[in-house]
């Protein structure tokens, strides 16, 4: 037994863990150590990646690439391969993925188990929607493979599934063309809210990435920084040196609070502003703002951190977006990773897939215990009335009500549940 944590470090439970050492064996180590949870890099927030006191397989050991078609951009590997490591082997290739999350360290598994998203939904969708079909085995000695169009049931199950319809082994994904490892990008002012969504909606047509980064402390007016960027041939260039920096230890106090996140954002908000216009980047910094700080979250203390995304409906998003910064900015708990975005108009892959048509706003939060589960109450309760939902990746704490509300294929998803298959999560929102 070893303890074992998720990025948010907000629990660290004992864990037994059996190690992949090759897909041909995972069907009998699932069979012969159940119920247990396939778990690779451990870059969710919350618990859907625990399941304490209890199995966990580890899938890191299934990091082997298996084909890739040059001319059609077709990739097969397997589960525990890393975003990253795919990145750097295809991008000089001039392929891409299409989709990536906000951190490389990320497994092709954990990526379709979560349905990840990028800062291109309008454009990509999600990571799910370029999986063409994955291997998956259950408890029971079955294997099966699906897709879009082979056994489509249990494919919309497993993407975004939450790692609970079996252990995915292998998978093929469909990479795109790229010119190369450049981002012609364009950083902009945001005064309000107001600014973001028309920034936003002007941007859909022409821009494939865009995000914008809040300063939560100022209230309801939504001010900050806009950020877009298109993928651009830009010849001969040294690509940057990383400079890897490091948090080399948890300090007794988180360092995220009242008398830090002012200053942080005022800072932030001033750099920002001085690097407003357009520039050619690389597109890691772009993509993974934080990667090349190593065991951040640290930062936050021994009590660890949460963090907050949800999604509403684009026809409620400026009113609810509003409600839930006034709210924050009334709790006194801001986040200094206050992330805001767009999603396109695409229905989910997945019956639990997180990404719908609307406005998605994630914050990170200093576990402050009982304050910051009443500020969550709050935010929930605005979730709840504008119709949205949480995102499970990032998710410790969520009501079970508001689950099951914001996830109405939940009953369908179930007849695909792996009985062998068990997770803090499902145990705490689905039930043993």
């Amino acid at each position: 037994m070893v303890s074992v944590t998720s990025w948010g470090r907000l629990s660290h439970h004992a864990h037994c863990v059996t190690a992949f050492t090759s897909g041909a064996a995972v069907a009998d180590v699932i069979r012969s150590t159940r119920p247990g949870l396939a778990h690779g890099m451990g870059r969710s927030y919350g618990d859907v990646c625990l399941n304490a006191g209890g199995q966990l397989w580890a899938t890191r050991g299934l990091d082997h690439f298996i084909a890739f078609d040059a001319g059609t951009g077709r990739l097969v590997c397997e589960a525990g391969v890393l975003l990253g490591d795919i990145q750097r082997l295809m991008v000089p290739r001039g392929w891409m993925l299409p989709v990536v999350p906000g951190t490389q360290f990320v497994t092709v598994g954990g990526a379709i188990a979560n349905d990840v998203h990028g800062k291109n939904h309008h454009v990509q969708g999600t990571f799910g929607d370029h999986v063409r079909w994955l291997s998956l085995a259950r408890t029971d000695g079955e294997t099966l493979t699906c897709g879009p169009d082979v056994l489509p049931g249990w494919f919309a199950a497993t993407v975004g599934g939450l790692g609970l319809t079996g252990v995915i082994v292998a998978a093929e994904l469909q990479l795109r063309p790229v010119p190369g490892p450049w981002l012609a990008t364009e950083t902009l002012v945001q005064a309000d809210l107001d600014a973001f969504f028309f920034l936003s909606d002007a941007s859909d047509a022409g821009w494939e990435h865009t995000v914008s980064w809040i300063d939560c402390l100022a209230g309801d007016a939504g001010r900050g920084i806009f950020m877009r960027a298109n993928p651009v041939e830009a010849g001969e260039r040294p690509e940057p040196v990383a400079r890897t920096l490091a948090m080399p230890l948890v300090p007794p106090v988180s360092l995220v609070n009242r008398l830090s996140l002012r200053p942080f954002n005022l800072a932030y908000n001033a750099l920002k502003k001085r690097q407003a216009g357009r520039a050619i980047v690389h597109y890691q910094p772009f993509f993974h703002p934080l990667d090349n700080v190593r065991d951040w979250n640290r930062m936050y203390g021994p009590k660890g951190f949460y963090q907050y995304q949800c999604v509403v409906p684009r026809a409620v998003g400026p009113e609810a977006t509003r409600a839930l910064l006034q709210a924050i900015a009334r709790s006194g708990q801001g986040s200094f990773l206050s992330v805001l975005k767009t999603f396109g108009d695409r229905p989910p892959v997945g019956m639990l897939s997180f990404a719908q048509p609307g406005a998605t706003l994630a914050l990170d939060f200093t576990n402050n215990g009982g304050r910051t589960l009443k500020l969550f109450e709050s935010l929930d309760a605005i979730v709840r009335e504008a119709g949205g939902r949480l995102y499970p990746a990032k998710d410790a704490r969520m009501p079970r009500d508001l689950f099951e509300a914001g996830y109405p294929r939940l009953a369908e998803f179930l007849t695909y549940r792996d009985p062998g298959i068990s997770s803090d999560m499902s145990r705490r929102l689905m039930g043993n």
